[in-house]
């Protein structure tokens, strides 16, 4: 089920990912129709910003070989299956779903549109037509774990969370445990926002978590308000699906980019050549579905060297953010020394390791 790396699509997304030559079969009369439906506006310089350049990259490789569209800041929801199916209705070869609350949408509207294929982002649900795919975020957290570990120094770290979800308790999870190991006595708090975009409601968590000592700031959400507020009150943050530099180049440690340029390429072109099928794909640092933005230069040299031998570690294999031993929030070993949580426990994942206070909401 799950492909642990993103190698499964092969050389074609590196090649196309890269600008080289795409030979079709028989040309088409019209151009392959792609379809986008965004959580957040195009400009919240994170998530949706990063789909889009995806987007812009289909149009890059294939020309006028490609018609595509999108439309933004679609609620998840009865609003979010309206516009799915308009896309569906009106001559949409693939459409990609960019948020997990898309997931029974898209697969509702599938079922009446049998020829369209969809592929729906960091969801779980497939059909014959429906494809999955996301990124190893929990990797990336691993590295700002290390971080802040090393540039704390009231050992209080903030962590802004969208929805209480695997995904983004498993970047938590990760993020903290990387953070105990270079420094024990550092902490977790968690402020939960319920939304993927709202930079007012993100910029007060950030401020109400600085007031209660944090010194670093970390998000799972999608505006750039937390960095901002990083830089107007003194402290670090990490940024968020995008490099979030140039909003506070002081503040900003580093951001957690995510890259979907070259498999939008890969499964658009599928389409084109009758090749597409329904698959889930899950792809890390090593398939080179994320990538670390460049790191503050206050960060000491010593420190940048302990993250990219993190990075390296995992991509080459030799380091798995959830190694074992692994103890629960209330200290009791969940993973024993050595062992490695498997992928199905992390899709699934829905508790806090040791060093995150407060209670996981349900």
């Amino acid at each position: 089920m799950i492909q642990g790396v993103f190698k499964t699509l092969g050389a074609t997304v590196g090649a196309a990912a890269l600008g080289f030559a795409v030979t079709l079969g028989a040309a088409s009369a019209e151009p392959t129709k792609v379809g986008f439906v965004y959580v957040g506006p195009i400009g919240d310089h994170g998530w949706t910003y990063r789909h889009d350049k995806g987007r812009l990259a289909i149009e890059e490789a294939f020309g006028d070989k490609v018609e595509t569209s999108f439309v933004e800041s679609v609620p998840e929801g009865a609003d979010a299956e309206r516009v799915i199916r308009k896309l569906a209705s009106s001559g949409h070869d693939l459409i990609f779903t960019t948020s997990f609350g898309y997931m029974n949408p898209t697969v509702k509207v599938a079922k009446q549109f049998p020829n369209v294929k969809f592929e729906h982002a960091t969801g779980y649900k497939r059909t014959k037509n429906v494809g999955t795919y996301a990124a190893r975020f929990y990797e990336g957290r691993t590295i700002a774990g290390i971080l802040a570990g090393r540039m704390t120094k009231s050992n209080v770290i903030g962590y802004i969370g969208s929805f209480p979800i695997p995904e983004v308790v498993r970047g938590i999870n990760a993020f903290t445990l990387a953070l105990r190991k270079v420094n024990p006595e550092a902490e977790v708090k968690v402020v939960w926002v319920n939304s993927w975009y709202d930079p007012g409601k993100e910029g007060d968590a950030a401020k109400a978590l600085i007031d209660q000592g944090a010194d670093v700031i970390l998000q799972h959400t999608d505006s750039p308000a937390p960095l901002q507020v990083a830089q107007e009150r003194g402290v670090f943050a990490v940024g968020q699906a995008s490099d979030m530099t140039h909003f506070g180049p002081k503040a900003h440690l580093t951001s957690i980019v995510d890259i979907w340029d070259g498999y939008y390429i890969a499964k658009t072109k599928a389409v084109m050549e009758g090749t597409w099928s329904s698959e889930d794909t899950w792809g890390g640092l090593n398939a080179g579905m994320l990538s670390m933005a460049t790191y503050n230069e206050a960060i000491p040299a010593e420190v940048v060297a302990e993250a990219e031998a993190a990075r390296v570690a995992i991509e080459d294999g030799s380091l798995h953010p959830f190694q074992g031993p692994i103890m629960d929030q209330d200290g009791k070993e969940v993973v024993a020394a050595d062992a490695v949580v498997e992928d199905g426990v992390l899709l699934s994942m829905d508790w806090y390791v040791q060093g995150v206070q407060g209670k996981l909401p349900k």
